[in-house]
């Protein structure tokens, strides 16, 4: 009798939801690539090369998580299966079983910038109230070049989808130096949120950001078509959690970009605001998920060029959707 051959991947979350909330916050564009590790698996999409978003889910999301990778020749970290998937195809499977409209319901409410500060009447992010998703997912990576399956069981009733995978073409992070950073700050993800819905009116193209060492510390400005807008931060530890400052530090980002993160600001808790010496924007938030557990998301952003720089650059970049 033949042995049964192991499959490279196979994780088990009893319910689609974390899975689903977190993956959406980085659904801006058509595909996103994978990576699968011991300790999880990593999700990462890319606009042009001046965006990325990276959702890590750990491995302690699921109920069972078991990788069988190929030993490497030097003994050395395997290769990890590396591909490319739809990612709005694999949302739309997680919410085979969910009604989504309750969920579009609860979004709308959440980004009404008139009432976005009342908290009572929203719902915890991850409840049934919100997403209507039940039942189990499983998670299959047979081997290289498989398709991608999601196993979804409810109720008696199991369903089986399996997502093309296509060759690996996501490029290098964007250059990010921690060790270099200008400014780092640390502050509601709801504050944050709420100042962005606040822009909007204005038909904003671009959004700078300034950090100095004075008052107002923080400040989010903008200028469109329609007008004018501009938030300031008061350095106050209900608003700014950690503020750490070297030298004023003040880059211009496409604000479509920007708001490309909005979900990831409306489930997060926290985030963390950073910039290092060559402009680069970092914003990185915690996500609380269902059973006390932490998740986070990534963001980079690249500013835009410089006068110095020249105007071509800067050009080039508002033309990347």
């Amino acid at each position: 009798m033949a042995t049964e051959v192991k499959p490279l991947f196979r994780a088990v979350s009893t319910s689609p939801r974390p899975l689903y909330q977190l993956l959406r916050c980085i659904d801006f564009a058509q595909r996103v690539h994978v990576q699968i590790t011991e300790d999880g698996i990593r999700f990462a999409a890319d606009n042009s090369r001046v965006m990325q978003g990276v959702a890590f889910l750990d491995k302690a999301l699921f109920s069972a998580y078991t990788v069988n990778f190929p030993p490497s020749e030097d003994g050395e970290t395997p290769d990890y299966p590396n591909f490319q998937i739809p990612l709005s195809t694999f949302l739309e499977v997680l919410q085979i079983f969910g009604s989504v409209d309750v969920a579009a319901r609860a979004q709308k409410a959440d980004q009404d910038p008139y009432r976005s500060n009342i908290r009572n009447y929203r719902p915890n992010a991850f409840s049934n109230h919100t997403l209507g998703i039940a039942g189990t997912c499983t998670l299959l990576y047979a081997e290289e070049g498989d398709p991608f399956k999601i196993i979804l069981e409810e109720s008696g009733t199991k369903t089986t989808a399996g997502l093309t995978t296509y060759l690996p073409e996501m490029p290098e992070d964007i250059p990010f130096d921690r060790n270099d950073l200008t400014f780092k700050i640390i502050m509601s993800s709801r504050t944050l949120f709420d100042c962005i819905a606040e822009i909007i009116p204005a038909g904003p193209v671009k959004l700078t950001i300034t950090a100095t060492k004075t008052s107002p510390f923080l400040t989010l400005s903008c200028a469109g078509d329609i007008g004018s807008s501009s938030v300031d931060f008061a350095r106050g530890k209900d608003l700014l959690e950690t503020f750490s400052i070297n030298d004023r530090w003040s880059q211009a980002y496409k604000f479509d970009f920007i708001r490309h993160a909005s979900e990831a600001m409306r489930i997060a808790s926290k985030v963390s605001l950073r910039g290092d010496s060559q402009g680069v924007l970092s914003l990185q938030f915690m996500v609380d998920v269902e059973g006390g557990k932490r998740s986070f998301l990534d963001f980079r952003f690249v500013p835009f060029a410089t006068q110095d720089d020249g105007d071509e650059d800067d050009v080039e970049a508002e033309e990347h959707d």
